[in-house]
């Protein structure tokens, strides 16, 4: 059975949206979900899916109605992803909602993986439950809500983000010695976010040697992702803060095939992981090592740097998103830094701009999952 999305079911899976936003930096691999129970225009229940291998958002929203005296018998309940009918860190969601007598089911978004696309849809039908995909702009924000769920799912990769900074001149560094941010402190602070949302932050070598970086996340109690060199020539400096600080979160080295096998091994040595990379271009190498990231299940990669990396991944056609802080500054024509053509062109599908302090962030989305 099928029915209508009204605009009240709106409202409710604007609500389940806001809520799925909680579980960021917490679920993956798992998608962002919310959910909402109603009964005659009243929220009886909410809930959110809040860490990895806890309750699924439909679970905790039903647990919220009985917490509230509430049965949810009769009711609608307004989710952000179809409801899961496959047994994993928890059972099925469609067991509960069909045990919990609801009535109605308003979904958002697919769930595009192979066990679960359209099974739970089919058996809440089977059960006699009325099930309605919403469409507009609730649809589009849920499925933009889980983009690297949704990559992930349709091409086994990480969802790449990329972040630049840059000066009114298109320097992307300082000369040397030259210890100035090109971005501003609420740029900075945006960053530290976005890294805690990540599976995983990369750099490549040149990068290493010139700033020696944590790539941590400055956060209390933030999620520290896996952090990623690229550096085909197995050059990274034992002595470096990375490889100091492993109890913080691992390192990955992404190597290519004739690496030097004494280097490789004295990074082993370290505790470092090791990614052999193959591949005859640097794009080919950048494909290899997004193929193996998604075995590992990291599902989102934020690329810092540095510009040879990122002309590596868009040769490769492998940025899905970029945000580029323009500061208001000139640094000279030192070609220290400087942003320079390479091979391959991606093209914008979407791009908006904003101030952030006295810098312009430059968001463009290149694909859609």
């Amino acid at each position: 059975m099928n029915s209508q999305v009204t605009a009240a079911d709106g409202t409710h899976l604007r609500r389940a949206l806001e809520l799925a936003e909680r579980g960021r930096g917490r679920v993956s691999p798992n998608p962002l979900v919310g959910a909402v129970v109603v009964r005659d225009g009243k929220v009886i229940g909410e809930g959110f899916h809040a860490e990895l291998g806890g309750l699924h958002a439909e679970r905790v929203a039903l647990e919220d109605c009985r917490e509230r005296g509430e049965d949810p018998a009769g009711a609608t309940m307004c989710v952000t992803l179809e409801p899961c009918a496959h047994q994993g860190r928890q059972p099925p969601c469609t067991e509960a909602i069909l045990e919990a007598g609801i009535a109605r089911v308003v979904i958002a978004s697919e769930d595009p993986t192979e066990k679960a696309s359209g099974r739970g849809p089919g058996i809440l039908r089977d059960g006699g439950v009325e099930v309605a995909f919403a469409a507009g702009a609730e649809a589009s924000a849920a499925r933009l809500l889980n983009q690297s769920f949704r990559k992930h799912a349709r091409t086994g990769l990480p969802l790449v983000t990329l972040k630049m900074a840059m000066s009114l001149d298109g320097q992307t560094s300082t000369a040397p010695g030259d210890s100035r941010w090109i971005s501003g402190e609420l740029s900075r602070a945006m960053v530290q976010r976005w890294r805690a949302d990540s599976d995983a932050i990369a750099v490549g070598i040149g990068t290493v040697f010139a700033d020696d970086p944590l790539l941590t996340v400055r956060q209390a109690s933030a999620r520290q992702p896996v952090r990623i060199v690229f550096d085909a020539q197995a050059r990274l400096p034992l002595d470096s803060r990375l490889l100091a600080s492993l109890d913080q979160s691992p390192v990955l080295v992404v190597t290519a095939p004739g690496a030097d096998p004494g280097r490789v091994r004295a990074l082993e040595a370290a505790a470092a992981e090791i990614l052999v990379a193959g591949g005859s271009t640097r794009a080919e190498r950048v494909e290899a090592a997004l193929a193996d990231l998604g075995r590992r299940d990291v599902t989102s990669l934020f690329l810092e740097g540095g510009r040879t990396l990122a002309s590596a991944f868009v040769a490769a056609e492998q940025i899905d998103v970029s945000h580029t802080f323009i500061a208001p500054l000139l640094l000279g024509s030192s070609d220290i830094g400087s942003v320079t053509p390479g091979p391959g062109r991606l093209t914008a599908l979407e791009s908006s701009a904003e101030s952030v302090g006295e810098d312009t962030l430059i968001t463009a989305r290149y694909k859609e999952w």
